[in-house]
């Protein structure tokens, strides 16, 4: 069976994929930061779909924590896909930078970024020997977007996004996709504007996007789901 590694899987976004690739036969490694949660997920990801999943609790920032999520993988057999979707926002709601504490942004930076590249480094020796590597970052409009109070957070997904795009040209051998999902009804944008009543689309309703992706494997390149759900998937690098 295929091997998928997802940080930030315990709920939202990451459970929601956890769940898709299940069904689809897929084995997972999962990482959160709160056990409990974090199990809860696995053992019905199980018991729905018979997969394999391991789940790790930790910090991805924490670099034993990444060697353990690699270790989980090559007990399975491999590494297929990687999916660093593990993010925090820097300041709880977001504000202006003005008043962005510094220090919220050194948090962005080390989980959105510098983990997430730390991880694939760790992983890569297993991507490379498998037959459809495949790394997935998810970025978000914010990082392309001048959207007032988005701006540190917006800072870690512009850099997350050229990390993507330099390893895709380095690492011929492997898909490398950056993928906007949009807004959605999540802990995470609930933590960002808790203002906002407006409704937002599931986490579910996005994850076909990256299923095609995964199935199409079309080139390398910075996606947004809406195209993807539309049938453009094979515009690669000029989606945003």
């Amino acid at each position: 069976m295929p091997v998928a590694m997802i940080t930030g899987g315990s709920k939202g976004l990451g459970r929601a994929l956890a769940g898709a690739l299940a069904g689809e036969g897929w084995d997972l490694v999962l990482d959160a930061r709160t056990a409990g949660v974090l199990e809860e997920t696995a053992r019905e990801l199980r018991e729905r779909y018979g997969a394999r999943v391991v789940a790790v609790p930790g910090d991805v920032t924490d670099a034993a924590h990444r060697a353990d999520l690699v270790a989980a993988a090559g007990s399975l057999g491999g590494l297929d896909l990687l999916v660093s979707n593990a993010s925090v926002l820097g300041a709880e709601p977001l504000v202006r930078l003005d008043a962005l504490p510094l220090e919220g942004l050194r948090r962005a930076l080390e989980t959105n970024v510098v983990a997430a590249l730390g991880l694939v480094q760790e992983a890569l020796p297993l991507l490379r020997v498998s037959e459809a590597g495949a790394v997935v970052v998810v970025s978000s409009d914010a990082a392309a977007e001048p959207y007032p109070t988005w701006g540190g957070y917006g800072a870690s997904k512009a850099a997350l996004d050229q990390l993507a795009a330099v390893l895709g040209e380095e690492e011929p051998g492997l898909r490398v996709w950056a993928v906007d999902p949009g807004d959605m009804a999540t802990d995470l944008y609930s933590a960002a504007v808790p203002e906002d009543a407006d409704p937002r689309p599931s986490p579910e309703s996005v994850v076909p996007a990256f299923l095609r992706l995964v199935r199409e494997r079309p080139a390398g390149g910075r996606y947004a789901a809406p195209a993807l759900l539309e049938g453009a998937a094979g515009q690669g690098g000029g989606a945003r």
